[in-house]
């Protein structure tokens, strides 16, 4: 499997097209965009704190997404002619087996069933990898990300240590 070149289109239960597919490095300015258009909230229980702009250092990464040790999916629409990210999810290898996962979906879209999707279409191009596990920090408040990973359907251990709630996932087939 070519992760680089990821893309599929799934149809949501409101019945919007989202596409879901590799970023690439001229995405920067739509994923600042993205950035913008999120609550406070969403952003500090993506990145545990608060913040009012992505970093160089946040940019930079993403700009060097290999799609070996660092993968990126977009969740995509077209909105009046333009493409407009309105969720990513990323794998960053921790381990010969193993990648941490992280995810955020713009508030408008919330209980369609993306981070789910997005889930899946990572573990695909994971498991593809030789990733057998993947591993989550998520806040005790975030439920929304908690039933996402309860509802996965793939063996499920947590832990809650320091305020954060540790997860990991033995991917099905891993």
């Amino acid at each position: 499997m070519d992760a680089r070149h990821y893309m599929v289109t799934e149809t949501l239960r409101n019945g919007l097209e989202l596409c879901i597919r590799a970023a690439r490095p001229d995405d920067v300015e739509r994923v600042v965009e993205a950035f913008h258009a999120l609550e406070k909230e969403s952003v500090y229980l993506r990145f545990f704190g608060p913040k009012k702009e992505l970093s160089e250092a946040d940019l930079q990464r993403f700009r060097e997404t290999d799609f070996s040790n660092r993968v990126t999916l977009l969740g995509t629409i077209v909105r009046d002619g333009r493409e407009i990210v309105i969720a990513s999810a990323t794998y960053v290898r921790v381990g010969d087996d193993e990648a941490e996962v992280a995810f955020v979906v713009e508030e408008d879209y919330h209980r369609l069933g993306i981070a789910g999707l997005m889930l899946r279409h990572l573990g695909l191009i994971a498991q593809a990898a030789g990733i057998r596990n993947f591993v989550a920090e998520v806040l005790p408040q975030n439920k929304a990300m908690l039933g996402v990973f309860g509802r996965c359907g793939w063996p499920l251990q947590s832990h809650v240590e320091d305020g954060t709630v540790h997860l990991s996932m033995a991917l099905a087939g891993g």
